[in-house]
């Protein structure tokens, strides 16, 4: 087929679909322009486009609460009666032979850029570290290369960018010599898009032969590890379990033995950390159980007298939030990949770069379209069941996520301090502190001198005494 044919049964189509728009400056086109623009056109599932304009574009949806829902049940972070005692030591000898055999591997997701902080290019290298000033994306990797070390284990690392800095990320890693990791044990790979859309429902020109998409969120990330190859590239190694994160957060526990035992234990097939919330309307996913299934929903659709509705101790009735930490079964992702598999979408107005009737690029100021995306916790209502293991904020949750104020670098390392102190503390060691009670030192601990607060205790004997003012680096 020629490409004056192929034009005619791609305007065909698309007029069918309210689409032709996106030829709208074919005759400015060069030959490879236009088979681009017709490849690109030819991968658009327009029925299933068609659905979309008419349920999320040009309606403001929202989404629909359960019927009926409730707290969902946890594991606490602490076992409060003998026979949790005993569970717990049972998750953790069997977290610890599942990881030890090499079927754990890591999974971020590292589709964002780091525009929020003032910083060019992707988040996972933005410098966070207290003392060393170590980059996000080197901070898990040492933390791989640890429990590897400690495991003698080959544990793989598959990190999913957005298309826009796929490229980017893959030359961070490559010069940096993959910190340490040995490249065949570091699998990156990106996400899916989605089409961006005017509020009349058309699809928007990015440029005269390029249609305008963005990421189809960490949801995407279902199918972009099968679509991608990481899924094979999974049975290949013997990997069973994904622990998957979202790159803001540096305080993560990657390989935590009872987390990952206890979603063995369960035969769970998607899995979640919570903690408690800080306020009825943090913005965290609210844990709940609907029919039977772990459901999470989101703060801004949880109605508020429920948000502020208390138990008769004074506590929060929905106190259990998300925080984007998960263990998901390898074959739970192939599971959802044989079906006709989707995720509801999720409607954001926003200030979409386009191409106008005339051919110019226009850069609204103010919001002139609709992006969809996918949130991965809408996969847990379809597992057939779910782990909720309660851990703490200190120790687990500090994203990075605006310059200033809440959720800053400044926060982030003011708790990575906090933390290596805890660690130390708890294993005997002596702080220093300011009358305020804060530490009055810096301090910061390399993943390769401990991973988690049992390593502190082992290796006590090599850390220095510690004097106000010090700044100090375990490695």
């Amino acid at each position: 087929m020629n490409l004056n044919e192929s034009f005619e049964k791609a305007r065909n189509t698309l007029k069918k679909h309210n689409q032709d728009n996106l030829l709208s400056f074919w005759q400015q086109l060069s030959a490879s322009q236009k088979q681009g623009l017709l490849a690109q056109i030819e991968k658009l599932d327009l029925p299933a486009i068609d659905r979309w304009v008419e349920q999320y574009v040009k309606k403001e949806t929202f989404h629909h609460l359960p019927s009926s829902f409730e707290p969902a049940p946890f594991y606490p972070a602490i076992p409060d009666n003998p026979s949790l005692v005993q569970k717990y030591e049972m998750a953790v000898k069997t977290g610890r032979q599942l990881i030890a055999d090499g079927k754990v591997a890591a999974f971020v997701v590292a589709g964002g850029q780091g525009t929020r902080l003032g910083f060019d290019g992707p988040k996972g290298n933005f410098p966070v570290s207290p003392v060393k000033n170590k980059t996000l994306f080197r901070i898990f990797a040492g933390t791989i290369l640890a429990v590897s070390k400690k495991y003698k284990a080959s544990c793989a690392w598959y990190v999913m960018t957005s298309p826009l800095n796929y490229s980017q990320t893959k030359e961070i890693f490559r010069s940096n010599n993959f910190y340490g990791l040995s490249e065949n044990d570091v699998f990156i790979f990106q996400q899916g898009t989605l089409p961006n859309f005017s509020f009349d429902g058309k699809i928007l020109l990015a440029d005269k032969d390029a249609i305008a998409c963005s990421p189809d969120g960490h949801g995407g990330s279902i199918k972009a590890l099968k679509v991608s190859g990481a899924v094979d590239d999974m049975k290949k190694r013997g990997v069973e379990f994904l622990t998957y994160w979202q790159v803001d957060n540096p305080l993560v526990n990657l390989f935590d033995p009872l987390f990952i035992g206890l979603h063995c234990l369960d035969n769970a097939e998607m899995s979640v950390k919570g903690l408690k919330k800080g306020h009825p309307k943090e913005k965290v996913g609210n844990l709940c159980l609907a029919d039977g299934k772990v459901t999470i929903i989101e703060y801004s659709d949880l109605p508020d007298e429920l948000a502020q509705k208390t138990k008769p101790d004074g506590s929060l009735l929905f106190n259990m939030g998300s925080i984007g930490i998960h263990i998901i079964s390898r074959s739970f992702v192939e599971k959802l990949n044989r079906k006709d598999f989707s995720l509801p979408f999720h409607r954001a107005v926003k200030k979409i770069p386009y191409i106008n009737e005339t051919g110019a690029l226009v850069k609204p100021e103010k919001p002139n379209g609709i992006k969809l995306e996918t949130f991965i916790f809408d996969a847990m209502p379809l597992a057939s069941s779910s782990v909720i293991l309660e851990t703490l904020r200190s120790e687990e949750f500090a994203p990075v996520k605006n310059a200033e104020g809440f959720d800053s670098p400044a926060v982030t390392k003011k708790m990575l301090v906090e933390r290596a102190v805890n660690w130390l503390e708890s294993a005997g060691v002596k702080i220093p502190r300011k009358p305020d009670g804060s530490p009055d030192c810096l301090i910061e601990i390399s993943p390769l001198f401990a991973a988690d607060k049992d390593d502190v205790l082992k290796k006590k004997n090599l850390i220095p005494l510690i004097k106000s003012g010090d700044v100090l680096y375990l490695e």
